[in-house]
């Protein structure tokens, strides 16, 4: 596994973008000032922080829609076979709350959660279609 980012879910993207762009300086990968996502990166290294906004989110997983105490943020984990990975973490315990699932033309997905409710997302990246 990699880890692939920290992805925190937030209702003011716009307010949140110009923080981590014009604030703390990260590296923005796309422009995506209003969202629904962006991911920041520092100067160095691979993995970053990302912008979700919390609506879009909770089109995936409900619970994910409640206010700020609700869940706050998403770990997310880049695997290369998702089904694998699935399979092999629900073998040791793991329960899965959704997918794997498309998510994008680009991601398929599946969520669960850590012991203290904290929301985590596998990933598997697909090539482009077109």
């Amino acid at each position: 596994m990699e880890l692939a980012q920290v992805r925190l879910l937030v209702t003011d993207f716009a307010a949140c973008y110009r923080f981590y762009a014009d604030v703390l300086g990260l590296r923005p990968q796309s422009g995506a000032t209003t969202g629904p996502y962006e991911k920041f990166s520092p100067h160095a290294g691979s993995a970053g922080i990302a912008l979700q906004d919390r609506a879009m989110m909770a089109g995936v997983l409900a619970e994910a829609g409640e206010g700020a105490t609700g869940h706050r943020s998403l770990v997310v984990l880049r695997v290369d076979d998702l089904d694998a990975t699935c399979a092999r973490i629900t073998s040791r315990g793991a329960a899965l709350l959704h997918g794997p699932a498309p998510m994008t033309d680009r991601m398929r997905v599946a969520h669960l959660k850590d012991p203290e409710g904290n929301l985590v997302e596998l990933q598997e990246w697909l090539l482009l279609r077109g």
